[in-house]
């Protein structure tokens, strides 16, 4: 699967991905590098790929396998603010939460089909509205939520400051990605309550 998410995150930005001797790579890498150390998973075969589009995103494939997109580096602005991206989207790695996504996949299957087994329809409980609403994106924003601690400690363990993590989220909300969602329909926490908990976390 992990294998197939990478062939088609290729598929569609392997064009547009910077060579590795680019100023934009090496600064993804060079941060990159210093939070792996102190991952405790260095043994991982991570690859960084910074991606030439507006998009103001990063994410994280099973394997180690992070990208970047051009468009949230005015967002992070330095060191620090790259290291809170990338802390956050290494720590899915470290605590395996695709591995975590899957399971909880299968729990949901497995209980759809006891109440077949007893002769109950399982879309009364398990219609799109309740599986989505109320238990694959709170659960998604539960995984986000822990990658949130999860960076800021590498961070600190990194020598990064960590106070830049609640920079970074101010000015992702005033750049005004993701406005309009409210956080029980997103798998993300809200910037303002990302921010509010990240602060709680730093002081």
């Amino acid at each position: 699967m992990a294998q197939q998410a990478y062939a088609e995150v290729m598929a569609q930005y392997g064009h547009r991905i910077l060579p590795q001797y680019h100023p934009y790579t090496r600064f993804v890498s060079r941060v990159a590098k210093r939070l792996i150390r102190v991952s405790g998973i260095d043994d991982t075969a991570w690859e960084f790929h910074v991606i030439d589009s507006p998009e103001r995103n990063a994410f994280v494939l099973p394997g180690g396998k992070v990208f970047v997109f051009t468009g949230i580096l005015p967002i992070v602005e330095n060191e620090d603010g790259m290291a809170a991206v990338l802390g956050h989207e290494i720590s899915h790695q470290v605590a395996r939460h695709s591995a975590e996504r899957l399971s909880f996949a299968k729990v949901l299957l497995a209980m759809q089909l006891t109440l077949v087994l007893f002769g109950i329809d399982p879309s009364l409980f398990f219609n799109h509205m309740t599986m989505n609403l109320m238990m694959l994106k709170p659960f998604s924003r539960k995984c986000e939520k822990e990658a949130d601690t999860m960076g800021l400690e590498l961070m600190a363990q990194a020598c990064f400051d960590p106070h830049e993590a609640v920079a970074v989220w101010r000015r992702m909300e005033d750049s005004g990605t993701g406005h309009g969602i409210p956080q029980f329909a997103s798998t993300h926490p809200s910037h303002k309550n990302r921010v509010a908990y990240l602060q709680d976390k730093v002081r």
